[in-house]
């Protein structure tokens, strides 16, 4: 159910033709529970949800379209007419179908007459809704040949009875609903409806000509209706806009733009009108308008500041807008003819202009610029392209650190909640994105300049900027090459090697204890990013550590701490080995520091990674040592049967979430045959694992991490933890069966992972299997079973992948195989991305097993099993992935699709062939407006295009194509 405007309308499919006349209703009944849902003298609760969910119940039967005409032609109220006009929105828009086409002109008549009524005074919300219902209706009713002529002729200027603003208001949501997949009008309608709109373009053009020139100016209201529907039209690109130099239009919305001082909601429709012309002509290249367009717009300098001169913040967010988007539109003509006609760099200075504001809003802006524009030089690759635009990127990050300069007496931590937080975010994200146009070097010293300058060092937020933006390129110092082998290559002994960073790096470290605590924090950022540098320089190493070892024990910059002696130690593992004890000994001590739980994992992460690298003997006892500390507070919280508080020591997920980190992160070599050194520790685990499991059975969240823990448990030692495959299995069966959480699903397909391949261990783990089957069976089938329920349709077919993957045979004779199909085959329907990418690797794996690894001795028996799946299934599945796609998965879904169905094509063509042409027959070829959706000569051609197809990007191109028929 979704609410609209407080009323309650289910998201489903139209009603059937048997519904008609089931839901027989008084208007009167239908005023008394509009007036009970919006009478805020009614407190009783359960009044007003039942008001709801009747009107909701009403809004979905068929009996709504003749109520929703009664209530607005009975005029009753504001809320009954509103209630009426927004019901007959949402009819017409998602259940257009219910009517017969021969009902559609009765339809119409009624709601040009309804429109006909409106005038200024009516209520604004009721307008819209009746517009934009009317707008829906032309564009799904095909027999209505000339929907904008006909309107124009009733309602415009020049007819006998002009009524602008129903007029106005249809005709600017028309384009906005012409590309709205809630109507579902198919391919075919949308490319007559294009063809028609593009061919009303000089109508319009015309028509707002008129209303601009009669009254527009002098009336706010309908100029700024005229404006709205010109911004609107934009949308529809066509060269025939070269028609608006023949009228007042361009001149007017020029002048608008031009004069910060008119109303602002007026200002504000002339910028969109001018950014969406831009759009438009980004696209559709009319050089005489853009020339117009662009020189007015180039002329705005004055304007904006004017605007700064009034304070008029919206009006200065107005040229912001239209700067960056004039930039967007010319970017790639500048970098290809810098400095001249259209490639003027005028419009640089404009956008540095307005981030020179003191407002960071401002600024903010323009970032989509500055983006465009990083991705066009990239992609140009040219040098001396890149040296004309570096002075522009050199000004730029010189605004961007004002704008990150925190105000004086700002005393604690920037909090992340802060807006200026995110700014300052987004404005390092930016810096990443076009430092490559003046070099990583050039900014580092940029802000090193900046940081030896008198004022910067007697003001802690000029100095904070600095080591903030420097932290945005700290990473860039190495080049991506060096990264991975950290060590130093003969280019990096350069001056930015041996002259930029040290110095920083030296005045970082040699902060006085005092510091203002930003500082502080953003000097610990630093050297986390710097920790790529910091490995090819390991002489700083030690120094470095000790810095960050006594943050730790400040309560404001222990996380932040922590995170970075994590970087420093995933970077530098060939130099931190001897620094291992002092590291163990902050893991020991790391809850008398006011640490996050994220922090100490991360932290964790970093020193188990180390740990694997050390000799066997020490990695047994450290990996102990590091578990058992873990473990000893979890096991306290089951024993004192203390409540769980999240993100508190008192949380068992604080103490799984680490116990996973070590097992996932310590990956020490062991040769076949050779005992695991975490084997040991693994056993010593599982007994508190186990309780967790008993404790806390009921709470998901615990149940997940806990599977987490021993997912990376097992993945540390593998096939060595065999000692305790027996009581997992057997406790997550209980716990699934009791509780259905799908994470003892996610657990299980790891245990087959493991040891399907083990002869001995494929009994015991298909009685796992079935043992999962019937509770997830009777979950799926309820009602909405898979809709709500998409993990554990993930996690199902996983474990069942698995199976196909280590030990087909014995799967696909075990007795739960047919209903996992049955599930598969509908689930296959769930427009859920990770519930129906799982169930379509099954399938595909599925086909794998009776085509694939030939030299293998249970290939015969792999083959006749999947022969008979498919002799079966295999029709009923195509039908459901060709309705899946057709109707129900968005286009990014598809590829997985189309990959099934390239696997079935690869294991038996013929077949594939002849089900989906039996689909292909039974689809229904009108859409809800009566129209052909789709020729048999379309099926046809989509037929052939995927049954011949030989890639399955082939595949996906033409369910996409096929899919836009009925969308």
């Amino acid at each position: 159910m979704v609410m609209v405007h407080g009323v309650s309308v289910a998201a489903v499919g139209p009603a059937s033709p048997r519904d008609y006349g089931k839901m027989e209703v008084d208007v009167s009944e239908v005023l008394a529970a509009i007036g009970t849902l919006y009478d805020a003298q009614v407190h009783d609760k359960h009044k007003h949800d039942q008001a709801s969910r009747w009107l909701g119940q009403l809004q979905r039967s068929v009996q709504a379209w003749k109520v929703a005409d009664q209530l607005l032609h009975l005029k009753h109220d504001g809320n009954s007419c509103f209630f009426a006009a927004q019901t007959l929105r949402t009819k017409i828009q998602l259940y257009f179908g219910e009517l017969p086409v021969e009902a559609h002109a009765s339809l119409r008549a009624s709601m040009l007459e309804h429109m006909s009524h409106i005038n200024e005074h009516t209520y604004q919300g009721i307008a819209t809704q009746l517009c934009v219902a009317l707008a829906d209706l032309a564009l799904h009713m095909a027999a209505w040949s000339d929907p904008i002529g006909d309107l124009i002729t009733q309602f415009g200027p020049e007819s006998s009875t002009p009524n602008l603003v129903p007029l106005l208001e249809v005709l600017i949501a028309l384009p906005e609903e012409l590309h709205s997949r809630q109507l579902r009008l198919g391919l075919n309608r949308r490319k007559h409806l294009d063809e028609y709109f593009h061919s009303q373009v000089p109508n319009i053009t015309k028509i707002l000509h008129l209303v601009v020139m009669s009254e527009g100016t002098s009336k706010e209201s309908t100029h700024l209706k005229a404006l709205r529907c010109l911004a609107s039209w934009f949308n529809i690109h066509s060269q025939n806009w070269v028609l608006l130099l023949n009228t007042c239009l361009v001149d007017d919305i020029l002048t608008v733009v031009g004069n910060p001082q008119v109303a602002p909601r007026l200002h504000e429709i002339a910028t969109d009108c001018v950014c969406s012309a831009m759009i438009m002509l980004e696209a559709e290249r009319i050089q005489p308008l853009a020339e117009t367009l662009f020189a007015g717009v180039l002329q705005m300098g004055n304007a904006y500041h004017m605007a700064v001169a009034l304070e008029d913040i919206n009006a200065i967010t107005n040229y912001a807008r239209i700067f960056s988007e004039l930039g967007e539109t010319l970017v790639e003509v500048m970098v290809e003819q810098p400095g001249q006609g259209l490639g003027s760099l005028q419009v640089l200075h404009l956008l540095l202009t307005c981030i020179g504001h003191h407002d960071w809003e401002v600024a903010e802006i323009t970032f989509n610029f500055w983006y465009k524009l990083s991705e066009v030089l990239y992609k140009k690759n040219c040098d001396n392209v890149n040296e004309q635009f570096k002075p522009y990127v050199e000004r730029l990050i010189e605004a961007l650190y004002r704008h990150c300069q925190m105000e004086p007496d700002h005393d604690s931590i920037l909090a992340q909640q802060d807006d200026f937080y995110e700014f300052r975010e987004r404005v390092q994200e930016l810096i990443k994105d076009v430092v490559f146009i003046c070099g990583s070097k050039l900014c580092f010293q940029q802000m090193a300049h900046v940081l030896l300058a008198p004022d910067v060092t007697k003001n802690w937020n000029l100095m904070e900027a600095a080591l903030f933006i420097m932290q945005s390129v700290a990473k860039n110092l190495i080049p991506y090459q060096m990264r991975d082998l950290n060590i130093p290559s003969p280019s990096l002994h350069g001056r930015e090697e041996s002259e930029v960073v040290p110095p920083i790096l030296e005045g970082v470290l040699g902060q006085p204890e005092d510091v203002h605590l930003q500082v502080a924090f953003t000097s610990v950022q630093l050297l986390a990013e710097l920790n790529e540098w910091i490995a090819c320089h390991p002489s700083f190493l030690p120094h470095v550590l000790q810095f960050l070892t006594q943050r730790l024990h400040n309560k404001h910059l222990a996380t932040v701490a922590a995170k970075a002696l994590d970087a420093i130690c995933q970077s530098c593992r060939d130099h931190i080995e001897q620094h291992f004890d002092g590291l163990m000994q902050i893991i020991v001590s790391l809850d008398s520091f006011s640490i996050s739980n994220e922090a100490v994992v991360g932290l964790l992460k970093g020193v188990a990674s180390i740990l694997g690298r050390l000799p066997r003997s020490r990695i047994q006892d450290d990996m102990r040592q590091l578990c058992l500390l873990q473990i000893t507070s979890l096991r306290k919280l089951i024993e004192d049967n203390v409540p769980a508080e999240k993100n508190t020591k008192s949380d068992p997920v604080v103490w799984l979430d680490r116990l996973a980190a070590i097992f996932r992160n310590v990956n020490p070599t062991v040769q076949n045959g050779e005992k695991h050194p975490c084997q040991d520790v693994v056993m010593e685990v599982w007994p508190t694992l186990s309780l967790t499991f008993q404790k806390y059975s009921t709470d998901l969240r615990v149940m997940e991490h806990c599977c987490r823990c021993l997912r990376f448990a097992v993945r540390c030692v593998h096939q060595q933890s065999a000692p305790l495959l027996s009581p997992l299995v057997e406790q997550i069966v209980s716990l699934y069966v009791t509780h259905g959480h799908s994470c003892f699903l996610y657990l299980g397909s790891i245990l087959v992972d493991e040891y399907a391949s083990e002869a001995g261990c494929v009994g015991g783990l298909l009685a796992m299997l079935e043992a999962f089957t019937q509770p997830t069976f009777n979950l799926l089938t309820q009602p909405n079973g898979f809709r709500d329920h998409p993990d554990t349709v993930d996690d199902w077919f996983r474990l069942c992948a698995r199976f196909l993957q280590r030990a087909p045979v014995p799967f696909l004779q075990c007795s739960a195989l047919n209903t996992i199909l049955e599930c598969g085959i509908q689930a296959c329907m769930l427009d859920h991305k990770e519930a129906n990418s799982a169930v379509l690797k099954f399938f595909q794996d599925l086909v794998d097993a009776g085509r694939k690894h030939e030299e293998r001795p249970d290939f015969e028996t792999r083959r006749t099993l999947v022969l008979e799946i498919f002799k079966t299934h295999g029709e009923g599945l195509v039908g459901n992935l060709v309705t899946a796609a057709v109707f129900i998965l968005p286009q990014y879904m598809h590829h997985d699709v189309a990959e099934t169905f390239f696997q079935i094509m690869q294991y038996d063509r013929p077949k594939f062939c002849v089900w989906l042409e039996a689909k292909l027959k039974v689809l229904p070829t009108k859409n809800a407006g009566g129209v052909e959706a789709v020729s048999a000569t379309e099926l046809a051609e989509f037929h052939k295009a995927v049954t011949q197809a030989e890639r399955t990007k082939e595949i996906t191109r033409a369910l996409v194509d096929f899919s836009r028929f009925f969308s």
